[in-house]
């Protein structure tokens, strides 16, 4: 198996929803998304996968390793070595894929967040970096482009965190910061325990309307310039911002289950958006400022 052989696969098993925004790109764009998708999940599984955090820790400290072998010219892992032709072409920076690094590591530091900055920062380092990379690789003009694709990022993760409240509380996690919960009148105890209430879905509706603010903040920065360059980000704002949606409808119910889109849903809203030039999402978007 080559190097880029290994990320598809890794890509596709993941059943992402980035995956679908993968498929319209030329090649060699498609090749180092894919890749740089890879390297996510490697260092993201890291911390998912190990119980022990001493352990994690040390895998971690691999990764950084690996990177500076990977800019020192002699990358050894697969994804490292499919991301080798990527660096200079599509503006891979050292600095960028170790915020990343650094992002999970603050899983193994910290299970709470007190507000919103703390989780803004943790969100920035583990997608809003990613946002900033991806533009890179599918191209932009106008370095305005970064602040779009920065805000998108944490937008998909904030979509994240809604969508994954439950799983995460089975797994000792609760993102939603503690001064929310508080202004809810939610308790921890009530996450964990998948108790639903008003005040949860209050709380829910709270936190999906800061998830569509970024989205909406990404929009407003985007350049029209680079709109078309940008078509595969915006691919992947229709789904994630299609799931928020799906969530809201089914009142928040993400405590006992977890709510996504159908593998043909996905695909359809990437091509009808691909087709469209990205403006389909980019209309939605802002008129979620209207009703909300």
């Amino acid at each position: 198996m080559t190097p880029n052989e290994y990320c598809q696969d890794k890509a596709a098993r993941s059943g992402s929803s980035f995956y679908y925004a993968f498929l319209f790109l030329p090649p060699d764009r498609r090749a180092a998304i894919t890749a740089l998708y890879a390297f996510c999940r490697e260092v993201d599984d890291v911390v998912d996968e190990c119980s022990d955090a001493s352990i994690a820790r040390v895998k971690l400290a691999w990764w950084r390793t690996q990177v500076n072998a990977l800019f020192d010219g002699h990358a050894e892992h697969p994804v490292l070595q499919a991301l080798a032709p990527c660096v200079k072409p599509f503006g891979i920076t050292r600095d960028r894929l170790i915020a990343i690094i650094d992002g999970m590591e603050m899983d193994l530091d910290q299970n709470r967040y007190l507000d919103w900055p703390a989780l803004r920062k943790y969100c920035w380092h583990v997608a809003g970096v990613v946002g900033e990379l991806s533009a890179g690789i599918f191209g932009f003009e106008d370095p305005r482009t970064l602040d779009y694709a920065g805000k998108l990022g944490m937008a998909f993760q904030m979509t994240n965190i809604v969508r994954d409240v439950g799983d995460d509380a089975r797994r000792g996690r609760i993102y939603l910061p503690i001064d929310d919960l508080k202004q809810h009148g939610v308790r921890a105890a009530d996450i964990l325990n998948g108790v639903y209430s008003p005040a949860f879905e209050a709380l829910m509706a709270f936190e999906a309307e800061r998830a569509r603010t970024l989205y909406r903040e990404a929009m407003t920065a985007l350049p029209d310039q680079d709109r078309r360059a940008q078509r595969p980000g915006l691919l992947m704002a229709a789904i994630y911002f299609t799931l928020l949606e799906e969530i809201e409808r089914e009142r928040w119910q993400v405590l006992h289950q977890r709510i996504s889109l159908t593998p043909v849903r996905k695909l359809w809203l990437a091509w009808s958006n691909w087709v469209g030039g990205g403006s389909g999402i980019v209309r939605r978007i802002s008129r979620s400022a209207k009703t909300t």
